[in-house]
């Protein structure tokens, strides 16, 4: 997991009690992107439990302290993503099981024309990203749902996408211990579904030649294969995700296209990203990613 470029303790606390974080910056760092446009409701800010993280820019984070907190999946698959449709931004997206709202976030700061979507199982995440959302004053062209992604009528009216994300769970329940730090067990364990599930859910919302960017298990291509297949999906390019170098691949990421679309590129299998050389700094092209996305490199 890469921690957010702010975990030093705020010297004062916000209204509601939490925690907010200070930036940690280089010298003459001017954040790029979109400006956030916090409204003047006390609600927005964390409360007990909770903090606020510098996510992109100046675009800010809710986390509770004690849950599912950002990491380096959400990064590189929101990452990955808008390198696959840098060319053409995408006026709709949408991010299914959203979580905290991290990739929703990270998208919407990326393409700040995109009307952007999340939809969510977990009541206490979806209430949360709805905040971030709030905090960040972009709940005029972002919404998030509460709702199952495998029912249909939670995703009504949100395709045609020119994007949809999505960071399904890894494993099936039952194959491991789960947490029992709140938020944490579904999203590790597929209490609501996997890739399958995903997989069918952005392909009713695809817009013709649109892609669906997700991650998974390193392990797991052959399962995200056959996913992609049944849902009318094919593989066109992934990229294995090395937490520190000599080690094994952790997670992949992937895109995915409808088959009629995909049949006629060519597959791509990207060198490994390396997220930490052998003397435990992040890498230079890890470096670069995070610039892209917003994050200060100190």
């Amino acid at each position: 997991m890469i921690a957010p470029p702010d975990v030093r303790p705020a010297s004062t606390p916000p209204p509601g009690g939490g925690v907010v974080r200070p930036a940690r910056r280089p010298p003459g760092w001017v954040a790029p992107g979109p400006r956030p446009v916090t409204p003047d409701r006390p609600e927005v800010w964390p409360g007990p439990g909770e903090d606020l993280c510098y996510l992109s820019g100046d675009f800010r984070i809710l986390q509770r302290l004690d849950g599912h907190r950002w990491s380096a999946d959400d990064l590189v698959t929101a990452w990955f993503a808008a390198e696959q449709v840098g060319h053409a931004p995408p006026r709709r997206a949408v991010d299914l099981g959203c979580g905290i709202g991290t990739v929703l976030l990270f998208t919407a700061w990326r393409f700040p024309d995109a009307r952007c979507a999340g939809v969510e199982a977990q009541e206490m995440s979806a209430a949360m990203a709805r905040r971030s959302v709030a905090w960040n004053g972009i709940d005029g062209r972002c919404e998030v749902r509460w709702g199952d992604l495998r029912d249909p009528a939670s995703l009504e009216g949100l395709g045609p996408a020119d994007l949809v994300t999505g960071t399904p769970p890894y494993l099936p329940v039952g194959t491991g211990i789960e947490s029992e730090r709140a938020q944490c067990g579904p999203c590790r364990f597929e209490h609501r579904g996997g890739v399958e599930d995903y997989c069918l859910a952005a392909a009713r919302l695809l817009a013709p030649g649109a892609p669906f960017v997700a991650c998974a298990a390193a392990r797991q291509r052959g399962r995200v294969e056959a996913a992609a297949a049944a849902a009318g999906l094919a593989l066109e390019a992934w990229r294995d995700v090395v937490p520190k170098e000599g080690k094994a691949a952790l997670f992949s990421v992937y895109a995915l296209r409808g088959a009629a679309e995909a049949a006629p590129r060519a597959r791509v299998d990207e060198p490994p990203l390396v997220l930490r050389g052998r003397n435990g700094r992040f890498t230079e092209e890890l470096d670069a990613l995070r610039r892209t996305m917003g994050i200060p490199v100190t």
